[in-house]
């Protein structure tokens, strides 16, 4: 018996109204729970950087999950914006808050008085400084002033180097190779950058991703991080890439809440039909 499923590609955190920018994500409704070797599947078979799975669990709240094309996350940021702003644009949220439980707690996508801008309040991911240079980080190719770990729940490391410029990660050509066999997530970042507080780039070969387009769950530390640093508590922040986007990130005292951060920013509708098992 075939099963067809509501399902949808949206483009998280795009760069306004242009096209092809952002970060695609897959969502995915479901009626009753999936064993994980069919979602890690459809998953693999949809190729993009994630897939959201979404069951719901009373009004306007889901349970919700993420998978890569190589394994099950604990937290992706623009799978769950496009996952809100996709239930928020179908009529299937009575209010203007879609609410989740997921491995890393409760998390929210609201609708904001700007059409097509969303609000979302996620938790905060505190760094740690490293005094030595962690194993792989020759694979960036360019030498960071400093670098730092992410302090969370992952079963591989995730490190953020800091560099001199914009312009430095922007250029940045790395060796995927050498990241991949390195096991740990590579955040880039910097302050400035055209229209923007900072930029930033990820590069997660650990999770079968050359490069990430725009990351939310990597503004959970990035926000913070940058907040102390340029002593704004409300930043406009750009990942670039091969597909940049914007958003607007919020921590200290404009946070939603002690241990959280804000983050806003747009989702364009690519795909919208069903999925057949």
């Amino acid at each position: 018996m075939t099963t067809k499923l509501p399902f949808a590609e949206l483009h998280a955190f795009c760069d306004g109204d242009a096209p092809h920018t952002g970060n695609p994500a897959a969502v995915v409704a479901l009626e009753d729970e999936l064993d994980d070797e069919t979602l890690a599947g459809i998953a693999r078979s949809n190729n993009l950087s994630e897939t959201a799975y979404l069951l719901a669990d009373g009004a306007d709240h889901w349970r919700l999950r993420w998978f890569t094309p190589g394994a099950e996350v604990d937290f992706c940021g623009h799978a769950t914006l496009a996952a809100g702003a996709w239930l928020l644009g179908n009529g299937s949220v009575a209010g203007d808050v879609a609410s989740f439980s997921t491995r890393s707690g409760p998390m929210s996508v609201t609708r904001t008085a700007t059409p097509g801008l969303y609000a979302m309040d996620f938790p905060a991911i505190a760094v740690k400084r490293l005094e030595n240079r962690p194993d792989g980080i020759d694979g960036l190719g360019v030498g960071a002033v400093e670098v730092f770990e992410l302090v969370r729940a992952e079963p591989w490391p995730w490190y953020l180097a800091v560099f001199d410029s914009a312009r430095t990660v922007a250029a940045l050509s790395p060796d995927m190779r050498r990241l991949k066999e390195s096991g740990a997530l590579w955040s880039v970042t910097a302050a400035g950058g055209t229209g923007s507080d900072f930029v930033s780039r990820l590069f997660a070969q650990a999770i079968g991703i050359d490069e990430d387009p725009v990351t939310g769950s990597a503004h959970c530390a990035l926000a913070p991080f940058w907040a102390e640093r340029l002593g704004k508590d409300v930043l406009s922040a750009r990942q670039t890439g091969p597909r940049p986007g914007h958003l607007i990130v919020k921590a200290g005292s404009a946070a939603p809440a002690d241990g959280r951060v804000g983050l806003e920013g747009r989702a364009r509708l690519f795909v919208e039909g069903r999925l057949y098992l």
